[in-house]
């Protein structure tokens, strides 16, 4: 049987349909098992591969991971750790948990990778666009506007020292985490299953997906790509990602319309504003989630050229939707053909 879940991103910029195609057999005590539920603006699925029906422990870990990480770096909750360090007076050092000195690391890797078209510091402007905890706009803002919040905006402001654990930022910046957050949670997720003993699952949360193994009669975990089309939902492509984590993210959910003129969610750091290229979605395959989150934001600021371009050149697998004047075209990297299922 075919299950279709919903999974539209909130806030952030990563949009995925996905589907299971699922064997069920009776000749076996093993099932798919499922938990549901909602984190960080969104929902969550987990699928694992189990003969045991008790989930109630499971359940309950995991669900004090999600607010362990929600806590420390949502946006949304003021009492959060992000929160706490946005508020800080600027050059004055915070004492920071383990886990969000790795994805402010992670995070500033992937800025420097991509010459800043990924940067954690956007944070000013998304609010100021209305994609942010201040909530939603309906006019976009002056170009006075953003070039007041220019300064507030660079990742090379944000110092992390990882011996001492701790984290300063300069010259008043804001952090803003949700492209690279809801990918991390997928991978610590996946990381407590395994410690489990569970070896084949599927942890999705707002879109972003951690695959491993198999379901069971040795059938694949498969994953469909949303096709980019406002007017409708409906299916591009189909990916067996194998043991891979996967993110999407794309331009055609998140965005508000002033005159005519539709303005995205993803804000380009360089230019302030909403993303305006041709690139309607990118799906990009990693072995982490984090990764592959942040990287898929970075390749729909760069568009379908320059995100090509740093795909081949930093190894990343992924799979690019762009706007033609008769629908769609899908262009995608060379090693990124062996994910598609060939029944399609």
């Amino acid at each position: 049987m075919r299950e279709f879940l919903n999974a539209l991103k909130r806030p952030a910029a990563l949009l995925l349909a996905v589907f299971f195609i699922t064997a069920c057999s009776f000749d076996t005590p093993e099932q798919v098992r499922s938990l549901n539920g909602l984190t960080m603006g969104t929902s969550y699925s987990i699928k694992w591969v189990s003969a045991e029906s008790d989930s109630a422990a499971l359940q309950q870990a995991v669900s004090a991971e999600l607010v362990a990480i929600n806590n420390s770096m949502s946006t949304y909750i003021d009492s959060s750790e992000l929160s706490l360090l946005n508020r800080q007076p600027v050059g004055q050092w915070l004492p920071v948990s383990e886990r969000l000195l790795e994805v402010l690391s992670l995070a500033n890797l992937i800025s420097e990778q991509s010459a800043g078209q990924f940067d954690s510091t956007v944070g000013p402007l998304v609010n100021l666009w209305g994609f942010g905890p201040d909530g939603r706009v309906t006019k976009a803002p002056s170009e006075a506007e953003i070039e007041r919040l220019r300064p507030r905006i660079g990742y090379q402001q944000l110092e992390l020292d990882a011996v001492a654990k701790r984290a300063r930022r300069h010259a008043g910046i804001y952090i803003d985490l949700s492209a690279i957050a809801k990918g991390y949670a997928v991978d610590i997720i996946a990381q407590l299953l395994e410690r489990q003993g569970i070896k084949r699952y599927l942890v999705e949360i707002g879109g972003e997906m951690r695959l491993a193994g198999s379901k069971p009669d040795n059938q694949p975990w498969r994953v469909a790509i949303e096709r980019p089309d406002i007017t409708e939902r409906s299916v591009q492509g189909v990916i067996m990602p194998g043991t891979n984590a996967v993110a999407t993210s794309g331009d055609y959910r998140n965005y508000f319309e002033q005159d005519g003129v539709r303005f995205s969610h993803t804000i380009d750091p360089n230019t302030g504003k909403p993303i305006s290229h041709k690139l309607a979605s990118v799906t990009v395959i990693t072995a982490s989630c984090a990764r592959a989150d942040a990287y898929a934001t970075a390749l729909t600021v760069m568009g379908d050229e320059a995100g090509y371009a740093f795909a081949i050149a930093q190894g990343i697998e992924a799979y690019f939707i762009v706007k033609a004047d008769d629908g769609f075209k899908v262009r995608m990297t060379p090693g990124f053909s062996k994910f598609l299922d060939s029944q399609e």
